[in-house]
């Protein structure tokens, strides 16, 4: 199947792409999400605007607490750290792991975001990370945090005449830990189960990623981390996850184990 007819506009800048948004234009960077919606006719917008190099789409601005990344770097950039991390290789380690290297290349972080697929790597990497989605409307720049980002399967907190410009990652320390464990079935497909835990000094994070919802945060899991004791993952997964049935809330806790057992490596 071939998309139905629609026009294309190339955005220069970040206001004039949220101008053509407010006439019903769609934002495209990489398309690995957009384009195959675009075939099946999931999707049929009546214009869509190119955004992949409207400036300041691919910029990064450091400073000593945070990295601004722009979300239309690409999931590669990242991967081959042509962008400077500041997670101690956490995310290098994300997005080498996502899809194939041909999609890698073409996606962008900011696309995998807006697309909201519980499954994704951005959306719980994000969330553990405690990042800033910086999104730009016609009334100027509006901070998000992660967590509040992604609201349910495929849906996030953007309004309709809103774009995702930048992401707000704050630095780990030298001596920040993280664990990142993903189960899938092959190489390239989206995860059945992703765990995700951060310890940076007195600050813990513990997230179960692709719930088949926003990613959960386990506050009791992180608290015992920070005290160096054992928690109970489990029961917390099921009163976080009710909505899973106890074969995959099992999932969940391999693969947050996992993440755990991972904080000894060296890196």
């Amino acid at each position: 199947m071939k998309p139905a007819a629609f026009d294309y506009a190339r955005a220069a800048t970040i206001p004039e792409a949220v101008a053509a948004m407010r006439d019903g234009a769609r934002p495209l960077a990489g398309g690995q999400s957009l384009g195959p919606m675009l075939n099946l006719r999931l999707a049929r917008p009546g214009k869509l605007v190119d955004i992949k190099r409207a400036e300041g789409m691919r910029g990064v601005a450091l400073s000593a607490s945070t990295a601004r990344l722009g979300a239309a770097l690409t999931h590669a950039e990242i991967e081959d750290r042509r962008v400077e991390d500041v997670t101690r290789g956490l995310l290098p380690h994300v997005a080498r792991g996502i899809a194939y290297r041909a999609v890698r290349n073409r996606g962008t972080l900011g696309g995998s975001l807006c697309h909201a697929d519980p499954a994704a790597d951005w959306v719980t990497t994000m969330t553990g990370l405690g990042a800033t989605m910086i999104a730009q409307g016609p009334a100027g720049e509006r901070a998000i945090a992660a967590e509040n980002f992604m609201l349910g399967a495929f849906t996030n907190a953007l309004a309709e005449d809103e774009m995702l410009a930048a992401v707000e990652i704050p630095r780990l320390s030298p001596a920040a830990r993280w664990g990142y464990a993903k189960i899938n079935r092959k190489t390239g497909e989206f995860a059945m189960a992703i765990g995700l835990v951060i310890l940076d000094g007195p600050w813990a994070r513990v997230v179960a990623g692709a719930v088949e919802a926003p990613p959960a945060l386990l506050p009791r899991a992180a608290a015992a981390l920070l005290a160096g004791e054992t928690s109970d993952l489990d029961a917390e997964l099921a009163e976080r996850l009710p909505h899973l049935s106890p074969a995959d809330r099992k999932l969940r806790a391999v693969s947050l184990r996992r993440a755990i057992a991972m904080l000894s490596e060296a890196r």
